[in-house]
């Protein structure tokens, strides 16, 4: 599933693929992936358009025009890729934007989001968006402590909750809380100041590390290398990783490093 840095990625492949390019034709293969918008009044709103500087919120990529703003939501298997016009089309190829001699294909196997479409840069965005929380890698630390002391779900849940904090999915929850130190099934508003602060800590270098690749790395150093594995062993202690559905997540901690604290 595509989470904070994959989506990073994809606005990376919009700006070096697109930015400043005149949108020459929008081709939808699938309504369904369209949320609010008919693919008639999307081609009329959107070719003849600009694309300007793209941004993301948490697992949202703001495609902006000199016009409306295209929002897209990737789901469990989306993702954006650019081509040349000539290259043969893949059949999850949902929407097309043809940008100079490129495509920009929004490309989804399960259709589970899709897109929408903005007219007003600020208020449509904003309704559009309405229930998310802040970005997990603008919040600050203040702001971070506060919006967990009022959860009493299990931080797990509460980190992974996009109107509580956007942009954080299965695998950054479990990276992050298995560098924290903390057991998945603790209690959100439970955490102690210090455990808080180190949460916020390990969250942002987590981030750090991972946005530059695109993706969630499957680093052998990382929780994340190792949690696929047939007999999975935690790389820090050398201990057996556990696993258990947690919020109707596949969840994976170390009982050595994470013990419970309930």
């Amino acid at each position: 599933m595509p989470e904070l840095p994959d989506v990073e990625g994809f606005r990376e492949v919009l700006a070096s693929c697109a930015q400043g390019e005149r949108i020459k034709r929008v081709q939808v293969n699938d309504t369904g992936v369209l949320h609010g918008v008919s693919a008639r009044r999307l081609k009329r709103d959107v070719e003849g358009r600009r694309f300007t500087e793209p941004e993301r919120h948490g697992k949202w990529l703001l495609a902006r025009t000199d016009g409306p703003t295209v929002l897209l939501h990737f789901g469990m298997t989306g993702e954006l890729v650019c081509c040349r016009e000539t290259d043969p089309p893949d059949p999850h190829d949902r929407v097309v934007f043809t940008v100079g001699h490129h495509h920009l294909r929004y490309r989804d196997q399960r259709k589970l989001r899709g897109i929408w479409l903005a007219e007003d840069a600020d208020a449509d965005v904003a309704r559009v968006l309405d229930r998310q929380g802040p970005d997990a890698m603008a919040v600050g630390r203040a702001e971070f402590a506060e919006l967990l002391s009022g959860r009493r779900s299990r931080i797990k849940s509460a980190l992974t909750d996009q109107s509580v904090l956007a942009g954080l999915g299965n695998l950054l929850a479990d990276e992050i809380l298995w560098r924290a130190r903390l057991h998945p099934g603790r209690r959100a508003n439970d955490l102690t100041d210090d455990e808080c602060r180190r949460l916020h800590t390990e969250m942002r270098r987590t981030l750090r590390s991972a946005v530059p690749t695109g993706c969630v790395p499957p680093r052998k150093s990382w929780l994340t290398g190792h949690r696929d594995d047939t007999d999975p062993v935690c790389p820090r202690c050398g201990g057996a990783l556990h696993r258990e559905r947690m919020g109707g997540r596949s969840t994976v901690w170390c009982p050595g490093c994470q013990p419970d604290g309930s």
